[in-house]
């Protein structure tokens, strides 16, 4: 039986007027308190799903190579190893045992936990899957997002698998990540957060990464001041909306603090209502009753 767990490595802080683009801090700030500086509370959720011959990361955090001054303006908490730490002491799991890790987008609180240094990666048996048109754009973005990708880190990993021949180029709309006997795991792309951003899904759940990063922003119009075309999330969010009412699928916050995900419902006068949330706790793994 295929399993989902909840990792939980790390919080970190962000802007919350960046968060919430041009939703008014009255309304935003009663779903999400923000501290004295203005930034909001927030997860670094990576999703760990054990199939029968796979063990599969979505994302890994934001890592722990940043320097202090980095680490005190996004208030990062975590251990060294966070990632590695939580595999081995709280799922048995060594990095051997990763098989896949599955890269949702570029940006360093995603890619953050792939290595301890450029040009090593934690994994040493494991494929990574990264959508080839993202890669093209994360190495020449534009000035507005060009902070958001730390490319003197990832590359350095991604060209080494290159070499390997571990890297599995995803391209197009949507597709097939991976199957392991009856178990598929599939994407579909959004567009308005980042070019290309790889979103993955089964028959039980989506990981909505920077589409939707917080139980906060399922309305439509709730989009990120960071995303790259706020006008293209909010088409995003109606087209994917309808698969995951299609598809009955539990929707999984990367940074939620408070809920790991949720269930929803279209609505004709809303758009979308949120039908249930499943709350977090502060352990560094929870088991999700997804099956």
């Amino acid at each position: 039986m295929t399993k989902y767990f909840a990792l939980h490595p790390a919080t970190f802080k962000l802007d919350g007027g960046a968060m919430f683009g041009i939703i008014p801090k009255p309304l935003w700030e009663k779903q999400i308190p923000a501290d004295e500086l203005n930034r909001i509370h927030l997860s670094l959720r990576i999703l760990c799903i054990k199939t029968e011959k796979r063990v599969i990361l979505i994302d890994t955090g934001i890592g722990d190579y940043h320097d202090p001054k980095f680490l005190q303006r996004f208030a990062v908490t975590g251990d060294s190893d966070p990632l590695l730490k939580i595999l081995k002491e709280q799922l048995s799991l060594e990095p051997t045992d990763v098989t896949d890790l599955v890269v949702s987008h570029l940006h360093f609180d995603h890619i953050g936990g792939l290595s301890h240094e450029p040009g090593t990666f934690l994994f040493p048996h494991a494929r990574m899957h990264v959508h080839k048109d993202h890669y093209a754009y994360a190495l020449n973005p534009t000035a507005r997002d060009t902070g958001s990708f730390q490319k003197e880190y990832f590359n350095p990993v991604i060209e080494k698998l290159m070499q390997e021949s571990r890297i599995i180029w995803h391209q197009g709309q949507e597709g097939l990540i991976l199957q392991d006997g009856s178990y598929q795991l599939h994407f579909r792309c959004s567009h308005g957060h980042t070019p290309w951003l790889m979103h993955a899904y089964d028959d039980q759940m989506i990981y909505m990464a920077d589409l939707v990063p917080t139980s906060a922003h399922v309305p439509i119009p709730w989009v990120m001041g960071y995303d790259i075309s706020p006008g293209q999330t909010t088409k995003d969010k109606e087209s994917f909306y309808q698969l995951i009412e299609k598809k009955n699928l539990t929707m999984i916050f990367e940074h939620d603090i408070k809920f790991w995900g949720a269930k929803i419902a279209l609505s004709g006068s809303s758009g979308v209502e949120v039908t249930n949330r499943f709350a977090a706790t502060e352990a560094k793994v929870l088991e999700l009753p997804l099956n």
